[in-house]
């Protein structure tokens, strides 16, 4: 779409919200919703039951939001795209400014009309945040991620010590291809359900029961970027293809969903860290890179395997490396509270930004379009998604802990990858973490699978692993 097209498609979006949040909102559905329950009383299954809960929970926010309210925010996040987009192009923040002060006071006012629909006292930005990870709270976040604001300065201040191991490969867009499609097709990708395409950002979507998309796109310079960025989008729509979509939780039951972001971004960042990124994986495949290379540039799979874990913080979110990662999460989520709740003059975010970046990983953006403009999220005002990156890490390391110790204890991941049995890990998830879908939380779903209170130590306990090996 031509920049020029964005008023226009923003009137159109603004029609169909309103349009949605009518049928939504109407008295006749609130009327299936009851004959439902009553139909069912006694008799109905704790699976029924959960369904009505949660839609009978989502008409309920729905009808405390001003429809006047659901076109503005619309219209708001289809403009601030267009802007942002722009602004970060001519890395000029002060044209994005504006959009984004509109962005947070409607998000404000949201947050105070759904207030009444929360069962216990919420903040603006934990209201906000409801949606990403349900049942989400400042104070629990503060406690998963001091922890991680402890510990990780000081794994990152040793990498730092050690030797950096460049790309040493310029592999061609083809043989990247290639070589995405053959991981896609070795981790049971289905062509008659999937599609595979190339977009300016990767990102995994499901359009309905039996329609699987994933993109990725390669970078100039990142000769690993589009098959690590493929592992990890093939991961999210592994989730989405084992959810429970079946007999009374067919599509688009509410616990046919995902638990939360947090769960979802977990197990993409299983595929693509736990498995794409390991020196069991990185032994398998290395031939496979030097057949295409023609040569060995890595001086073998140890090297290979260095070069897809760099251990070096950078200033672009998508690209850190997994000892900064959670860094720029919690810089991010220190700074949306501060806009939310804290009266953060929008005009001074470049300068909180650059600040605290600094403070969080030692390095400071030498403009806005690598530092505050570089994120889509706040151009559309989703606001408490970002918690979400970083408990994604966590959950998947205390899931990984749970399903070692059933499939035979220390190494059998290991063990399973270097067989070419990742079909053993798939199957576990499909058994133990899959068909929760949203009849929990995510917290509720991590200590049902591993036993206890999700937790910063695995994740921690297994980056020291990896960094000392």
């Amino acid at each position: 779409m031509p920049a020029a097209g964005a008023p226009w498609r923003g009137e159109q979006l603004a029609l169909l919200a309103g349009q949605l949040h009518t049928r939504q909102t109407s008295s006749e559905y609130a009327e299936l919703l009851d004959a439902a329950e009553a139909e069912l009383g006694a008799e109905a299954t704790e699976e029924q039951r959960r369904n009505l809960q949660l839609l009978q929970l989502e008409l309920k926010r729905q009808r405390c939001l001003d429809p006047q309210l659901v076109s503005a925010i619309t219209q708001a996040q289809s403009r601030g795209n267009a802007i942002w987009q722009a602004a970060r192009a001519r890395n000029d923040f002060s044209a994005f400014a504006p959009a984004l002060k509109e962005l947070i006071k409607l998000r404000q006012q949201q947050a105070s009309q759904l207030a009444s629909a929360e069962s216990i006292a919420r903040s603006p930005w934990e209201i906000l945040a409801q949606p990403f990870e349900p049942d989400v709270s400042k104070a629990r976040l503060n406690q998963l991620f001091t922890p991680l604001k402890r510990e990780l300065p000081v794994l990152r201040e040793k990498a730092a010590a050690k030797p950096q191991i460049p790309p040493s490969a310029q592999l061609s867009e083809n043989s990247q291809n290639k070589l995405c499609a053959k991981l896609l097709q070795s981790w049971g990708y289905n062509e008659s359900c999937c599609q595979h395409s190339r977009s300016a950002h990767p990102f995994s979507c499901t359009l309905g029961p039996q329609d699987f998309r994933i993109t990725t796109r390669v970078v100039s310079g990142q000769p690993l970027s589009a098959f690590l960025a493929t592992a990890h989008e093939w991961g999210h729509s592994l989730y989405e293809q084992g959810l429970p979509r079946s007999g009374d939780h067919y599509f688009p039951w509410p616990l046919g969903d995902a638990t939360s972001m947090g769960v979802h971004e977990s197990q993409s960042l299983f595929w693509e860290c736990r498995v794409a990124r390991s020196k069991e994986f990185a032994g398998r495949w290395h031939p496979h890179f030097c057949a295409e290379l023609g040569s060995d540039p890595w001086n073998g799979s140890t090297g290979f395997w260095r070069s897809l874990n760099p251990l070096q913080p950078g200033l672009i979110r998508v690209e850190a490396d997994e000892l900064s990662y959670c860094l720029h999460i919690v810089l991010r989520f220190e700074l949306e509270l501060a806009l939310i709740e804290q009266e953060l003059p929008v005009e001074e975010l470049p300068q909180h930004w650059n600040q605290r970046l600094h403070e969080l990983l030692g390095i400071k953006p030498a403009n806005d379009s690598e530092g505050c403009l570089q994120d889509i999220h706040w151009a559309e005002g989703l606001f408490g998604y970002f918690p979400s990156y970083a408990l994604g890490h966590l959950i998947s390391a205390q899931l990984s802990e749970a399903m070692e110790k059933a499939l035979g204890g220390d190494g059998a991941i290991a063990t399973a990858i270097s067989a070419g049995q990742e079909s053993t890990l798939l199957q576990w998830l499909n058994q133990n973490v899959y068909p929760l879908g949203r009849s929990v939380n995510s917290e509720e779903l991590v200590e049902k699978v591993s036993g206890y209170p999700l937790s910063a130590d695995p994740f921690l306990n297994y980056l020291r692993n990896k960094f000392e090996q």
